[in-house]
């Protein structure tokens, strides 16, 4: 998917939500357990509920792995749901993947074409060469960890390296990577009064933001200090919406969670 495709969405659905696809099979509705996938059934509900609301899914990988084969299974089966019924959904595999070389190359192959994602988390720790694989490919997209909206950020993304804080030093250094275009970066939502100066470094790319709701990040303040000229932000809820309910009216609570947040992202489109 190209960048002017997403933009194209946002506009039309009035909407910058990216819906979290965090299954866990320890939180969905018990009635769900009974089915043949419950992963999958839960995820088909969410996205028929949502899909005309959001603008992106970001399954993140960690939910599927932890169950096996049948766990990749429901992946692969979200994945060929959405890119036959909704191909128009921008998709995030929150993978937070980094190796070198060849390695990454497979990683790359593994989520861009056996999966057909829109796009990759990655760990930009081991650099260019973790990171370039990704970019090679062709109306792809790769969300490098910049800031995150963690704790533990502060143990080494806000250290000083030459006068300069280390996360800044890698959005301004990827931001000179071949087809640096084609990145996107991680912004949490509880770092919001950085986005400012991170926008200064890197104007035109987008943020993949979490944080906002469970993690109590402000969507008013990061649309302040991130927003650009083409929007520039995709704002993620995983928790909030997907677990607003535990009883057979889940993917309607979803829904409504998920409407709350589009309808204060279209105030702020409309400014």
């Amino acid at each position: 998917m190209t960048t002017e495709f997403l933009v194209n969405q946002i506009k039309q659905k009035k909407s910058f939500l990216c819906v979290g696809l965090d299954t866990d099979l320890d939180k969905i509705p018990p009635h769900l357990l009974e089915e043949e996938d419950p992963i999958f059934a839960f995820n088909k509900a969410i996205i028929e509920a949502t899909h005309d609301i959001c603008v992106a899914y970001k399954p993140n990988i960690a939910f599927y792995e932890a169950y096996g084969l049948a766990g990749w299974q429901s992946l692969e089966k979200t994945m060929e749901y959405l890119n036959e019924n909704h191909p128009e959904i921008f998709t995030i595999a929150d993978a937070k993947r980094g190796d070198i070389g060849n390695t990454s190359t497979r990683y790359a192959k593994a989520f861009f074409e056996t999966l057909n994602f829109d796009s990759i988390t990655v760990a930009p720790y081991m650099g260019k060469d973790s990171v370039e694989p990704f970019l090679a490919f062709e109306d792809k997209h790769t969300i490098l960890l910049a800031l995150t909206s963690n704790a533990g950020a502060f143990d080494f993304q806000t250290k000083m390296l030459d006068n300069k804080e280390l996360y800044k030093e890698v959005i301004l250094t990827s931001s000179q990577y071949k087809n640096s275009q084609n990145l996107m970066y991680v912004i949490g939502a509880t770092k919001a009064s950085y986005l400012k100066e991170i926008r200064e470094i890197i104007p035109n790319n987008f943020f993949l933001v979490p944080g906002v709701g469970a993690q109590g990040g402000s969507l008013e303040e990061v649309c302040r200090y991130g927003m650009n000229d083409e929007v520039g932000l995709l704002i993620n809820s995983s928790r909030g919406i997907l677990y607003a309910s535990q009883n057979e009216e889940f993917a309607q609570s979803a829904r409504k969670e998920a409407l709350r947040l589009q309808k204060q992202m279209e105030k702020f489109l409309e400014k």
